[in-house]
């Protein structure tokens, strides 16, 4: 399994936050590695929610198939995913904040590759740096999209 933790302080209330990084509509305007959502069950997202993402990270594009797990407004969200070959992930918000703000807002994500420890060795060594460059860059993106109002 690879593990990517990543943090950032966003000057901007806790409620604005969470409704930007919970809205499916939105991860276009952050989410790096985002290209469209497809079947969303509903909105706004409650516990047991799903959609497919469609996704492109070194030129490779692929779906993966999300369910809403835990979700506990404005503080907590997590997601877990079904990818291709068999692959999985699990993905977390943790907000923390006043509520005017500023927000720290912690984003984890544990990928599991196909392939058992050979699958999860190669996933480490091509796209864990490429994984947790784009995860600094959507959570940089993030902060400037809420710091700029």
């Amino acid at each position: 399994m690879s593990t990517v933790h990543v943090k950032t302080e966003i000057d901007a209330p806790i409620d604005r936050v969470w409704e930007t990084v919970m809205d499916p509509d939105r991860f276009g305007e952050w989410v790096t590695i985002h290209r469209s959502i497809r079947h969303l069950s509903a909105k706004p997202l409650t516990e047991g929610a799903t959609m497919d993402q469609v996704m492109c990270i070194r030129g490779v594009t692929f779906r993966v198939h999300w369910t809403l797990v835990t979700v506990s407004a404005p503080h907590r969200a997590e997601w877990e995913g079904r990818g291709p070959a068999h692959s999985s992930a699990r993905i977390s918000y943790q907000l923390a904040g006043e509520s005017e703000g500023p927000t720290a807002f912690e984003y984890t994500n544990e990928f599991t590759a196909p392939g058992g420890k050979l699958g999860n060795a190669a996933s480490r060594m091509f796209v864990g740096a490429a994984s947790e460059r784009e995860a600094n860059k959507s959570l940089s993106r993030l902060k400037a999209l809420l710091e700029q109002n």
